[in-house]
């Protein structure tokens, strides 16, 4: 998936690269998915093949109805038996030619499950119109339409809008749509996605979902946590200036996972991280210190490619050189390990062979490493495509580092997704500059953390802790660099 187009790849613990909608669900839910809470259409035809290859269908005609869609129910119903609620979400838009067999299959699920135990619910656009002053229903009417054209009636409505949709307007949607207007629930625009447990309940969402399934007597929810969450992101005793110097700057959801681990940190130290989005392709015309002169803390985030590289490498040396909070991600410690290198270890040329033939390799391609029990391989010169080390692997932390101090243990687990590591044979050399390993793989032979001990705060990781950063628990290394520019801010 591009990031201009699908925003971030989130990646769960057992090494899944999802779409960005799974972040939420875990930031939200605090439960950790996995391959069982994702599929796409490619996975679903790609099993049906397999299926049909096996001989598992004796000759039959494979077709759409009944293979593609059973496929997709058998999915959907595996491994549910001891959950009470299961969440279904078919992403797209209704009418979309991609989505038409899932649409089918929860059709199907409708039946086969009992309308008593299956609950539609439909979210839909009620756009502003700001020539006319008025909100338009008929996007709604016209998607529930579509909706209903194949089998499914909506249960309740969420529509979004960016202004109030009042009584009347409801009501009117309610009886195009088919849908009592209680059951027509307003999704406005919030300053804060933690807003939105509160306003769906002071809206009613939740109470009319359970009436679907002929729930009444349900007890209140205690929303006492997401209240705190809410009144620290309105009410901050402060403000920090974080720089974020990457490459995919079009798309902000490119990044989603980190701004909102960014926050987390903020909430953690009750203060507003204020995020500085920064093309790092400037920083190879201009002077980094016009932009990050004032900043509080500069993150380098993950990436790939070529394009862009010099000009992180600029915004690292700024953070070391003015000991400025540094955190660098994945790419981001690649590009803090070849700026020592070149600077400090006077290791000219150096680089990583991702990008060119360097004469000193600081990072380099992994080829072997071990998951659980077993080692996995990639040769040079391979395929692409499947070949990261992703999903969660352990670390061990050095005794008295800085990182050991923030996670208040030295065994940890993050996940990766990355092809290029730090490359062990020059650790001893960064180290004697300053740029000291302080995380390593449990056989020792992959670098995961590295830091500056004698800077404010320096770290890079080779994992990315964004995607286990929660509102309700913030990620320790978000917290802490946060801390660090809070501090930072305080001495400017």
């Amino acid at each position: 998936m591009s990031p201009f187009q699908h925003g971030e790849v989130y990646v769960t613990d057992d090494g899944t690269e999802t779409d960005l909608d799974l972040g939420h669900y875990e930031r939200f839910t605090a439960v950790s998915s996995g391959r069982s809470d994702n599929v796409t259409a490619g996975r679903i035809y790609q099993e049906v093949i397999s299926t049909e290859r096996r001989g598992g269908y004796l000759g039959r005609t494979v077709q759409v109805i009944p293979h593609v869609t059973d496929a997709i129910k058998d999915f959907i119903l595996a491994g549910v038996s001891e959950v009470d609620f299961l969440l279904v979400e078919i992403g797209g838009t209704v009418g979309d030619i991609e989505g038409l067999p899932f649409f089918e299959a929860i059709r199907q699920l409708g039946n086969d499950l009992g309308r008593e135990r299956v609950a539609f619910v439909h979210l839909t656009l009620v756009p502003y119109i700001e020539t006319a002053g008025e909100l338009k229903t008929k996007p709604t009417q016209h998607s529930v339409k579509e909706l209903r054209s194949i089998g499914i009636q909506a249960d309740v409505l969420l529509c979004r809008a960016s202004m109030p949709i009042p009584d009347d307007e409801r009501r009117k949607i309610g009886l195009f749509c088919n849908v009592r207007p209680e059951r027509v629930i307003p999704a406005l625009d919030l300053p804060t996605i933690y807003e939105a447990p509160l306003r769906y309940h002071e809206q009613g969402f939740d109470t009319q979902v359970l009436s679907v399934f002929g729930i009444n007597d349900a007890p209140d929810p205690d929303l006492s946590r997401w209240r705190a969450v809410v009144e620290r992101v309105k009410n901050p005793e402060g403000d920090v200036r974080i720089a974020v110097v990457g490459k995919y700057m079009q798309v902000k959801d490119s990044y989603k996972s980190l701004s909102e681990a960014l926050t987390h940190g903020g909430l953690a130290n009750n203060v507003r991280v204020r995020m500085e989005w920064i093309d790092s392709e400037i920083f190879e015309r201009d002077d980094a210190a016009v932009y990050l002169e004032g900043v509080n803390g500069i993150l380098v985030p993950g990436g790939f490619g070529e394009r862009g590289t010099e000009g992180k490498i600029c915004a690292v040396r700024f953070a070391r050189e003015r000991h400025v909070p540094f955190f660098g991600i994945c790419y981001g410690l690649h590009m803090a390990v070849i700026e020592v290198a070149r600077d400090l270890a006077g290791l000219e040329g150096a680089g990583s062979t991702e990008i060119s033939t360097p004469r000193h390799p600081v990072i380099a391609l992994m080829t072997e490493w071990t998951k659980g029990n077993a080692v996995e391989t990639r040769p040079e010169g391979g395929d692409l495509g499947g070949t990261m080390r992703l999903g969660a692997y352990p670390a061990v932390l050095t005794p008295g580092s800085r990182v050991a101090e923030v996670y208040g243990t030295t065994t940890i687990s993050e996940r990766h997704r990355h092809r290029y590591e730090v490359n062990v044979g020059y650790t001893r050399q960064l180290g004697e500059h300053g740029l000291v390993v302080s995380g390593w793989s449990p056989d020792g032979r992959l670098p995961e953390i590295m830091e500056i001990p004698d800077h404010p705060w320096f770290i890079g990781v080779q994992f990315h802790p964004e995607l286990k950063s929660r509102p309700l628990a913030p990620h320790p290394l978000f917290a802490s660099f946060i801390a660090a520019a809070v501090h930072q801010s305080r001495l400017v």
